[in-house]
């Protein structure tokens, strides 16, 4: 996809957007939004991508945001108004432009039965297994043999790879606004252990592991241990050089920990404030105690 070379559903979610609340009711606009949620669903489009056309860099591969997919879902809740959503569990209210999705046996996803949604204009790729109950929102891309388990979260737009295992009530943040905002990413065999939290466009590398608890955010400094540096996010500088997410390293394994606050009464006190660590980086002994069990499947 060439930025500079926009596509015609590119060309008419860019009008009907910008028409604002003028496009309420208008079949064109509703046309439109509905190709763009079939192609999301699809896997042929999606709100961020890998970028083979970037620099290469230091840390692994370049992502690319396409915002026009992020403003063609706000044109969707632009457009919809609320009716009753016909789900077999739970009767719920939400914009008709965003119902439930339903599955087949011949896509090869399996949704177990207990309570789990997945919103329209999310995809899943074969081999998806999602456990009650979880949710994944729309713009979220799931992709082929991962696992979502129990109360696990995949937000708005969120890039998840392949073989990635959420684990229980593991939190992906979602993000439509700022439309130029990155989403989470979740790259390939990443395990992200129970009760952990990945949010503000945090890119997390392939084959990482996120040990239980582990919170990322675009305000946490992640320290590596095995390396003896530091990882974090960079605001937007002075000239106008993008920002950069919180990245982690391909490879890495994350635990909670905790640092010492250095000033002031903090430091009288003895306080210390959380941390994620990064205490190895993953080998045979690592895979051995993160390989998926192959009966759950």
């Amino acid at each position: 996809m060439n930025p500079a070379s926009p596509s015609p559903l590119e060309q008419s979610i860019e009008h009907h957007f910008a028409q604002g609340t003028a496009a309420i009711g208008n079949p064109d606009a509703l046309a439109a939004f509905l190709e763009l949620r079939d192609a999301l669903e699809a896997g042929t489009l999606r709100a961020a991508e890998p970028d083979p056309t970037a620099p290469t860099v230091a840390t692994g591969q370049a992502w690319r945001v396409n915002a026009w997919v992020k403003r063609g879902i706000l044109l969707g809740f632009r457009l919809g108004h609320l009716q009753p959503v016909n789900d077999a569990v739970l009767h719920c209210i939400d914009k008709h432009t965003y119902p439930t999705r339903h599955f087949t046996p011949d896509q090869n996803i399996r949704i177990v039965t207990g309570g789990s949604a997945v919103r329209a204009g999310a995809f899943l790729a074969p081999g998806v297994i999602v456990v009650p109950p979880a949710y994944i929102n729309t713009g979220a891309f799931v992709d082929r043999d991962s696992l979502i388990d129990s109360h696990a979260l995949v937000g708005s737009c969120a890039q998840i790879g392949k073989r990635v295992h959420l684990s229980a009530a593991a939190q992906i943040g979602g993000v439509l606004e700022p439309v130029s905002a990155s989403p989470v990413i979740i790259e390939d065999d990443v395990l992200v252990g129970g009760n952990t939290g990945i949010y503000e466009g945090t890119i997390v590398r392939s084959r990482a592991v996120l040990a239980a608890g582990v919170i990322l955010t675009r305000g946490t400094p992640v320290y590596d241990l095995p390396n003896n540096t530091l990882y974090k996010s960079t605001p937007e500088g002075p000239n106008g050089e993008p920002s950069t997410p919180l990245i982690i390293p391909s490879g890495a394994v994350v635990v909670a920990g905790s640092r010492a606050i250095q000033h002031g009464p903090g430091k009288d006190l003895g306080l210390s404030v959380y941390t994620p660590i990064i205490i190895k980086y993953r080998d045979a002994k690592t895979d051995l105690s993160t390989t998926l069990e192959d009966l759950l499947r």
